[in-house]
């Protein structure tokens, strides 16, 4: 008998084939094999009801009549796509592609690539779950519906080609609204009282005269100045020491956001480089006995796990680690994300006996990192609480109270796998009464920090608190925003583009729901009743249809366009097109009119000086030097890089230096040099031959 078994990639399929004999052939999709078009709306909506035209795309045609023929020739056809409800509708699209039933076909599922795991979904195949695939086709519709309909309104009113949707613009109002936090805040200065008593106890500051002593209580450096004037004349004793026990529990296995923040935190890998080495390793690498899936799916909010990968974590612990490390009973964990859809697993390695120590033969450098990292937190996750000793020594005076803290670790528990605990602060053998003498008292002053912006992992974790998107959209939606610089990262922080600032308060005040982290939240739940089968996605779709058309209409004609560009008279020194007056939000700006293929823009000149001369004066400065190329005059010029030296007759002339072109010709090869000027030294440098000459004065 021929069996046909169909996955998603072909690194999985690869992996599949490994475990199974010459009966079965594997082969994969390469993705969604239908889709809605990208020229079109795609979808028709006749008497209230939805209906999406889908198509094969071109770069699929290849795959899908090879599908095809090895469909015709197989007695069993399994679809084999992942286990979400994407991978239920790309199964769904599959059947309807090679014009079978979807109902008819068996489908199969596994939580991990494992020989074991593949032959037990083939022995136990189920049905197409066509509630996930509505699901999935309603997420679809909606977002064509928003990204469609929408973002042509956007191009209109504020600049073309800008986009909006259901979860990219909850997103991007998140970080505006972050941004809008660190405008508006206003610094507090405040003052600390640091003291330090024989030999080097550090001590805090808790109270004074009665009054109870928090980080901003000290606002003013008289009173600063006034309470170690008191202190320095008192005496200090113990006045009470308080020792306590405290448990640690380790932290649940993975799920996808989690993951995604501890790589980004400790690995500083990005959400969508995070997804792609997990990826790798769930679909399969090379060991010395095939190729094996090294992880279970990564696409879950689940923290559930398989009593099998419990029973044997337990057993490694014990045979590695010892019975102190292993509790009595094991540790059960409950996903808190919203909609967590609790028939799936925890992200978890497939064999705990492929340790990173064994890995590290098979995986390359990051692969090994990540597995490293959810190999440690699984098998953490099952062991003993960490103990520590937490000592709390109250020293009092006349007028005040400090308080000393002190800590050691009393068992390492959980915390040997992960090789890093927190440094011991032992005490010294301290008594009640004891007097202790000053070291150091002195105060010091401090402003307030603003809010931090979010960074991509901080992000990921704010989207999965509010309900918005699912596991599978937040690198994506990460990628978007930075893709179509709404949102740029600088020193792993996301920072809104002043465009950024535009399209929120457009939506904000027109389409409220679509940037309401609410309303976002609530379709998701109304997607996973769909999936749940307590929800018609029809009714879905036609709920958030009318009303939203009616917004799109009248928006139209109501939302004032916020498209006001005066051109200056003056050429873009990087593409040569007309540069422009903007109005943004944070005041009027030049930029080139080509944005976003070209993304000039500098600041406008507001002193009197600069207001007195012309932008073509500031931007085309002439030096005394022809242009090596075609002879004409070599100008200083200014873009968001800083300084360059460019020729006037641009675009015609294309000749640019990052250096002073110094209008003297290198003697060895002819080339015009260029001056640089360097703290240890000014050079005359030949960029073609790299000749030097030290001058004093250039």
């Amino acid at each position: 008998m021929s069996k046909l078994i169909i996955v998603e990639s072909p690194a999985k399929a690869k992996t599949i084939k490994n475990f199974l004999g010459k009966s079965y052939s594997v082969i994969a999709s390469k993705g969604h094999i239908r889709d809605l078009p990208k020229s079109s709306f795609g979808i028709k909506i006749q008497n209230g009801e939805f209906i999406p035209e889908y198509k094969t795309s071109l770069d699929h045609s290849s795959i899908l009549k090879e599908i095809k023929e090895l469909a015709k020739k197989a007695d069993t056809i399994y679809l084999a796509t992942d286990e979400d409800r994407e991978g239920e509708a790309i199964a769904f699209h599959i059947a309807a592609a090679i014009g079978k039933k979807p109902e008819n076909l068996p489908r199969i599922v596994f939580h991990e690539i494992t020989k074991t795991a593949i032959e037990n979904a083939i022995k136990n195949p189920r049905k197409l779950d066509m509630n996930s695939v509505n699901a999935q086709q309603a997420r679809r519709l909606l977002d064509r519906i928003v990204g469609y309909k929408l973002s042509p309104l956007l191009s209109q009113k504020i600049q073309s080609g800008l986009s909006a949707g259901r979860v990219q613009s909850a997103a991007l109002k998140i970080i505006v609204d972050k941004e809008r936090e660190i405008q508006a805040f206003k610094p507090i200065k405040y003052f600390s009282i640091d003291v330090k008593f024989k030999t080097n106890l550090e001590a805090e500051l808790i109270k004074f005269e009665t009054q109870k002593i928090e980080k901003l209580t000290i606002q003013n450096e008289d009173r600063a100045k006034f309470i170690i004037n008191c202190l320095e004349n008192e005496k200090f004793s113990i006045k009470d020491i308080e020792s306590k026990q405290r448990k640690t529990n380790p932290q649940p296995p993975f799920m996808t956001s989690s993951l995604q923040q501890s790589a980004s935190n400790k690995l500083g890998f990005s959400p969508k480089r995070t997804m792609a080495l997990a990826q790798t390793l769930y679909e399969g690498v090379q060991t010395d006995s095939g190729f094996m899936g090294a992880i279970t799916y990564m696409r879950t909010d689940s923290l559930n796990l398989a009593k099998e990968a419990v029973d044997a974590a337990r057993k490694f612990i014990k045979s590695n680690l010892g019975d102190k490390y292993l509790p009595n009973t094991p540790n059960i964990y409950t996903s808190k994300s919203k909609g967590a859809q609790e028939a799936h697993e925890a992200i978890r390695p497939t064999n705990v006996n492929f340790t990173p120590q064994i890995a590290e033969k098979y995986l390359e450098k990051d692969l090994l990192k990540l597995y490293t990292l959810i190999y440690n937190r699984f098998l953490a996750s099952q062991m003993s609480p960490s103990i520590s000793q937490n000592e709390t020594v109250i020293v009092s005076s006349k007028s005040s109270e400090f308080k000393i803290s002190g800590r050691k670790l009393i068992f390492d528990g959980f915390s040997k796998v992960y090789g890093e605990n927190e440094k011991d602060k032992i005490l010294p053998d301290l008594k009640i009464g004891d007097e202790l003498n000053l070291q150091e008292l002195k105060y010091n002053g401090h402003l307030t920090e603003p809010p931090s912006r979010y960074s991509e992992a901080g992000l990921v974790k704010k989207l999965e608190s509010l309900g918005i998107g699912r596991p599978s959209t937040y690198a994506p939606t990460i990628t978007l925003l930075t893709s179509r610089d709404y949102v740029r990262s600088e020193k792993k922080q996301l920072i809104p583009n002043e465009i950024a600032f535009s399209i929120t308060a457009m939506l904000e005040n027109h389409f409220s729901d679509i940037v309401d982290s609410e309303f976002t939240s609530k379709m998701e739940e109304k997607l996973d009743d769909i999936a749940e089968n307590k929800a018609n996605w029809q009714e879905v779709l036609n709920k958030f249809y009318e009303p939203f058309m009616q917004k799109i209409s009248s928006g139209k004609t109501d939302i004032k366009s916020q498209k006001i560009a005066t051109p200056i008279g003056e050429k873009c020194p990087d593409c040569g097109l007309e540069l422009v007056k903007r109005k943004g939000k944070f005041g009027e700006f030049i930029a080139c009119s080509g944005y976003p293929k070209c993304k000039y823009s500098r600041n406008l000149q507001t002193n009197q000086d600069s207001q007195n001369e012309t932008p073509a004066k500031k931007q085309a400065k002439e030096i005394g030097v022809n242009c090596p190329k075609c002879g004409g005059e070599i100008v200083e010029r200014f873009s968001k890089r800083g300084k360059f030296y460019g020729c006037k007759n641009y675009p015609k002339c294309n000749f640019t230096s990052a250096y002073e072109p110094s209008g003297e010709n290198c003697p060895e090869c002819k080339e015009m040099m260029i001056i640089k000027r360097l703290k240890k030294g000014n050079f005359l440098e030949c960029q073609k031959c790299k000749f030097k000459k030290e001058v004093q004065d250039v």
